[in-house]
């Protein structure tokens, strides 16, 4: 038995377990394009790759196999697959964000989804007419050029980390409930603001919202037409974004894990377990309060301009306070302070609601309309047209991400992935 556990534990039986799972899994969503659970294997195949024990080289091959190759063409046929992997990507990304705040500086932070309004109206006001109601025609024409969105991407990190330390600076002295109290009002605060700066001075265009808004540029079609490969704008900027969200979403990561293993992300984390103790032994308290909230900010900014290029059109309601609470479920899902733990969160969130809840109703509604009927021991027969059309899994979404995270809370309150020093010290 132990010899068997030993052969399957070898890196080369490890390669092989891996280069199956995703050829496997691949080759099947090709075969059924519109079949949820053969999209779902190949997400778990990502997830036995990251799991494997093999040479870190070989596993970053594989990644770049399977995100920069097999899942754009599995999203060439089906495109929902790839605006499920770009929504992925812009939560990722939001929520190694707030990974930053709440993991690591210990900051509860319920107003987070206001940095990443104040980066898509950056782009919408200046990336659409919007900005002519305010700024006189003679002086500049808006919209802004498409390539100015990639200096927008910059400008959001900036904008959205000054609006970072603006907040954070009445609430240095805040801890716990109270802080959170503050940054959910700071969080209603920017979506009330832009529901209603359209008058005197129309900015944000009120409840209506901005539209159209600027999409980036497809700088690589003369290529691709010097090459002959035709392809419809649809497709292209569905790779296109697809592409920038996953590059975002690396050096998001990168950044993160250099910052976590610094001198600053040792300090957070001193913070985070004893601010006294922090303080005592010479952590400068307001500098690195500051700095976390300022970069936890930024990565919502750049992924704010983002979103309101792919989606052309945005609103207040886009941002409500249940956006935040989203983003906190997939940091607290994962495992916070935990860079793959929130990855693996901000995943199975998103796809448990843009894919299997909606998936799981419309399978509902398909049985509700058919003669279809099981049997029940001690109750008889069961139609499923007796079932009420208020019963759809992704109407209450909301209760059933609450149900998973009191179970978490109960049977696994560190998260699917921990930080490793959680880990170490309990000799996982």
């Amino acid at each position: 038995m132990d010899g068997d556990r030993t052969w399957f534990l070898r890196p080369s039986t490890q390669t092989v377990v891996v280069t199956v799972a995703l050829l496997l899994s691949s080759l099947l969503v090709y075969a059924f394009p519109r079949s949820l659970p053969a999209f779902l294997l190949f997400q778990a195949s990502l997830l036995i790759l990251y799991h494997a024990r093999i040479t870190r080289p070989l596993k970053i091959g594989f990644a770049v196999s399977a995100l920069g190759l097999l899942l754009p063409i599995l999203g060439s046929i089906n495109g929902y697959y790839l605006e499920v992997a770009i929504q992925v990507g812009i939560f990722v990304a939001l929520a190694l964000g707030l990974n930053i705040v709440v993991g690591l500086a210990g900051l509860l932070d319920l107003g987070y989804v206001a940095f990443f309004a104040v980066g898509a109206y950056l782009w919408a006001i200046f990336g659409s007419r919007q900005a002519n109601q305010f700024i006189s025609a003679s002086l500049i024409q808006f919209p802004l050029a498409p390539e100015w969105f990639f200096v927008f991407l910059l400008l959001g990190v900036i904008v959205a980390a000054v609006t970072g330390v603006l907040l954070g600076l009445p609430v240095l002295r805040l801890r716990g409930d109270y802080l959170a109290i503050v940054t959910l009002g700071f969080g209603e605060v920017v979506r009330v603001l832009v529901n209603n700066l359209d008058k005197p001075i129309n900015f944000t265009n009120g409840p209506i919202g901005i539209t159209p808004i600027q999409r980036p540029p497809l700088f690589f079609l003369p290529v691709l037409e010097a090459l002959g490969i035709r392809a419809s704008p649809a497709v292209l900027y569905g790779l296109y974004f697809y592409f920038l969200v996953l590059l975002i979403v690396i050096v998001v990561t990168l950044v993160t894990q250099r910052l976590h293993h610094s001198h600053i992300g040792r300090a957070w984390e001193a913070i985070r377990e004893d601010e006294m103790a922090a303080v005592a032994m010479g952590v400068p308290l307001v500098r690195m309060k500051l700095l976390a909230f300022a970069a936890g900010a930024s990565f919502a900014g750049t992924m704010g301009v983002l979103f309101s290029a792919k989606q052309l059109y945005i609103n207040p309601e886009s941002f409500t306070f249940m956006e935040s609470i989203g983003v906190l479920a997939m940091v607290i899902l994962g495992g916070m302070g935990s860079i793959p733990g929130v990855v693996l969160g901000a995943t199975v969130v998103t796809v448990l609601n843009l894919q299997v809840l909606k998936e799981l109703s419309i399978w509902l509604n398909t049985l509700r309309h058919t003669e279809a009927a099981i049997s029940i021991p001690l109750i008889g027969s069961f139609s499923f047209s007796q079932l009420p059309p208020q019963f759809e899994p992704a109407k209450y979404e909301r209760m059933i991400f609450g149900i998973i995270l009191v179970l978490m809370m109960i049977f696994r309150p560190q998260g699917m992935i921990p930080p490793r020093r959680w880990r170490r010290t309990r000799g996982e």
